[in-house]
């Protein structure tokens, strides 16, 4: 080959020799193979779903030049002409405004659901501008006076069937009719109307849009409005939203699940650089004589070397253009999941095309490189010396084990197996360390599947529970015979009611924060909910709201922080005084008296019904039913979405792990038969039957994973622990992460084994069939 043959016939020599091999250790090639699918389907996950947290969010907002910050004054304090100069203060790089603004209250009896409640309405010429630049899904901008174009919270809604041309009442504004629907990703209105407009719909404030020139972190932004605003009178400014607050409600629910996928993901990043470590060494120090042939022939050491990696890198990239594919099938539903609810805005949430791309390159990299240091031993080692070795292990490795284990009162077949380990002490540690992850990955997902377990049964109510709706006209139906207070009288009166709630969910908006929340106002008896209250109380006094964390994490607010609702043109501050278990993130919890503050004829229109235990449910029902059919009762059913998700998922990672370090134990075992065929033909020619070969060469293994359950139980207990306490849409209590047991433990020990079993016992029954004659053969 030296002697003039070109670059193609030696790339084509390498190819050969490497596709040979691939054939002659199909076993490790099939091996690497599912290693890598299993890899490159959790590392997809994992990109696709931190590229989607942030990416889709960026993009849109990059292209409608979105604020970086939005302040509203008081034009009362600050006129139009104060305010356009602060467009021109140092780090202001874009700014858009004065816009006039005033917040309408539009009643249920609207044509347009999706706009009840309080509306933001800025008056403005048209979508364009240096910030904020509106995008039109349908229809077309207000061009004259009686329209209005609304800011929907997803593009999906704007298809809804009869909402242009839909005409929105409200007492004392006239009449508007939708031309139009857009999106802000920077959220600065409800809806817009023309300036002429506005005048009509007497604007108390105006609004200015911002963009700076160094809007990297909240305390940037708030550095960059108090030099614009530097000068103004004092309590001109009456509130300020950032950009980065509304980042945070787009990737809040993505952000939680990064931690499930993105920790099984690295588990098996790691059990995939183990075992293809192990299964280039032991192909280097099993092909010793292979590799000095090639090096007589002409083979240069790092031809030698590209035959060994090209060995890997062939099954390695078939697993990953599979593991990806279907990775990346997956990324649809995982998403779904992790953006159900979200403000979409002009956003459109898929995965970048880096993602498959970086999956398709970097994961074939990351083997070549696991590869490598295996490798170069083939490129030390000289052709005399390689040709004239043997595969199996150096003279006096291990032995002094060997000998210790011979005189212990143990069946022969036992301490041979024992013993073997020893002789391959790198091999057996890399083994070891698949079989911990493997334990450590089963222990997380035991002590998971505890932990969500004791969830639901605390979503799960004792005794049974119903919830009446009022009916409502304008959905045709049947109004209630009773008031409000009357008909929680009558369903605390029914046969088997044990405690009445009576509620009301109001879309109420927050000063200063992006996000508009339905508040449920409750009056009553407590509900079942305020057992789940995991930090603070539950509200009872005006002035109280509860939590779940999903809101909290994505407004950046804890308990004891206070916050003003607007309703109705009213503003009262509240203070959170408890954090629920979990929730969703756009529904809030407060007592009737904060909402007597912000709308004093507010009735309620949803009752719950706590029953007493063994009371009939159905019975309950139909008993509402005939005392006012204008109440429509329906037995509550708790959700259990986000336990299936994580559950479900973390079970088939699980079953994946478990396979992926099986199959590091079976490579070992095919190493090992490979290294010691003369040593098991003489044990068998001397009387070992097939049975003794196969319990020695499980037992090797066995110690193995005895070892690595030790190891990965309590490695298991501090990822579960980690996990659990980082979740940000559910706040676990304490005895719901203390979900150990000495007889779980006990029972954890023996994954190690089991794993370790499974792997070698199919190449232990291989090993066992060998014929002597064919194995001492050239001996």
């Amino acid at each position: 080959m030296r002697g003039g043959m070109g670059q193609a016939g030696q790339a084509g020599a390498v190819w050969r020799v490497a596709r040979a091999a691939i054939r002659r250790r199909a076993a490790q090639s099939v091996v690497i193979g599912l290693v890598v699918l299993f890899c490159a389907i959790t590392t997809t996950l994992a990109l696709g779903l931190l590229d989607a947290a942030t990416a889709p969010f960026d993009r849109a907002f990059a292209a409608q030049r979105g604020a970086h910050a939005v302040v509203a004054f008081d034009t009362g304090t600050a006129g139009d002409e104060a305010l356009a100069r602060t467009a021109r203060r140092p780090g202001v790089v874009a700014a858009a405004g004065p816009f006039d603004q005033v917040v309408i209250d539009l009643p249920r009896t609207t044509d347009i659901p999706e706009a009840e409640g309080s509306l933001r309405v800025v008056g403005r010429p048209g979508p364009g501008g240096p910030v904020d630049r509106v995008v039109p899904l349908r229809g077309r901008w207000a061009t004259a006076p009686g329209e209005i174009v609304l800011n929907l919270r997803s593009a999906e809604d704007s298809g809804r069937h009869g909402m242009l041309g839909a005409v929105l009442r409200a007492p004392g504004v006239p009449p508007l009719r939708v031309v139009g629907v857009a999106s802000s990703m920077s959220r600065s209105a409800d809806a817009w109307v023309t300036p002429a407009q506005m005048a009509a719909l007497r604007p108390s404030g105006a609004q200015m849009l911002y963009r700076f020139a160094d809007a990297s972190s909240e305390e940037r932004v708030s550095a960059g409005v108090a030099t614009a605003t530097a000068g103004l009178p004092p309590g001109s400014i009456t509130v300020t939203q950032s950009y980065l607050a509304l980042r945070r409600v787009f990737s809040g629910t993505a952000a939680a699940y990064l931690p499930f996928i993105a920790s099984f993901g690295g588990i098996g990043l790691v059990v995939a650089v183990l075992i293809v470590a192990n299964v280039i060494s032991g192909a280097v120090v099993s092909g010793v004589r292979h590799i000095g042939v090639l090096k007589a022939v002409g083979f240069t050491p790092n031809q030698v070397v590209a035959v060994y990696l090209t060995m890997v890198t062939v099954p390695a990239v078939a697993g990953c253009a599979v593991g990806t594919l279907a990775g990346w099938a997956l990324t649809e539903p995982v998403l779904q999941a992790a953006f159900a609810g979200i403000d979409m805005g002009a956003a459109s949430v898929a995965v970048s095309p880096w993602v498959p791309v970086a999956c398709l390159l970097g994961m074939p990299l990351m083997v070549i490189v696991a590869a490598l240091v295996p490798a170069l031993r083939a490129h030390r080692l000289p052709a005399a010396r390689a040709i004239s070795a043997g595969s199996a292990p150096r003279p006096g490795r291990g032995l002094r084990v060997q000998r210790a284990l011979g005189g212990a009162p143990l069946p022969r077949a036992v301490s041979l197996g024992l013993g073997q380990p020893f002789a391959r002490p790198g091999r057996s540690a890399l083994t070891m360390a698949s079989v911990v992850l493997g334990v450590a990955t089963v222990t997380l997902t035991t002590g998971l599947a505890g932990t969500m377990i004791a969830f639901a049964e605390a979503d799960r109510p004792v005794n049974a529970r119903i919830g009446v709706r009022a009916g409502e006209a304008a959905f045709h139906e049947i109004t209630p015979r009773h008031g409000d207070r009357e008909t929680e009288a009558l369903l605390r009166s029914l046969p088997g009611a044990a405690a009445v709630t009576a509620k009301v969910f109001v879309a109420v908006r927050f000063t200063g924060l992006p996000v508009q929340a339905d508040v449920n106002f409750q009056r009553g008896d407590a509900p079942a909910l305020a057992a789940q209250v995991v930090e603070g109380r539950w509200a009872r006094g005006p002035g109280e709201l509860v939590a779940s964390p999903g809101f909290l994490r994505q407004s950046g607010l804890a308990v004891g922080d206070a916050l003003t609702l607007e309703l109705n043109g009213r503003r009262s501050r509240a203070v959170v005084v408890g954090r629920l278990m979990a929730g969703e993130m756009h529904w809030l919890y407060s007592s009737w008296a904060t909402l007597t503050t912000l709308s004093p004829k507010t009735r309620a229109d949803q009752y719950e019904v706590a029953l007493t235990r063994g009371s009939d449910p159905q019975a309950y029902a139909r008993a509402v039913r005939m005392a006012d059919p204008g109440l429509y009762p329906a037995v509550t059913l708790p959700d259990a979405t986000a336990t299936t998700i994580i559950v479900g998922f973390a079970t088939g990672c699980t079953v994946l792990l478990i396979v992926v370090a099986a199959l590091g134990v079976f490579n070992t075992v095919l190493l090992n038969t490979h290294d010691r065929r003369r040593d098991l033909g003489m044990l068998k020619s001397i009387g070992m039957t097939p049975r003794q070969v196969v319990v020695m060469t499980v037992t090797s293994m066995a110690v193995l994973g005895a070892v690595g359950g030790l190891l990965g139980i309590p490695a298991g207990v501090v990822g579960h622990r980690l996990l659990v306490e980082n979740v940000g849409i559910v706040t676990f209590p304490a005895y719901m992460k203390d979900v150990w047991h000495l007889p779980a433990l006990a029972a954890l020990g023996l994954a190690g084994v089991a794993i370790a079993v499974l792997g070698a016992l199919l190449p232990a029954r291989s090993a066992a069939r060998l014929k002597i004659a064919a194995v001492l053969h050239n001996e």
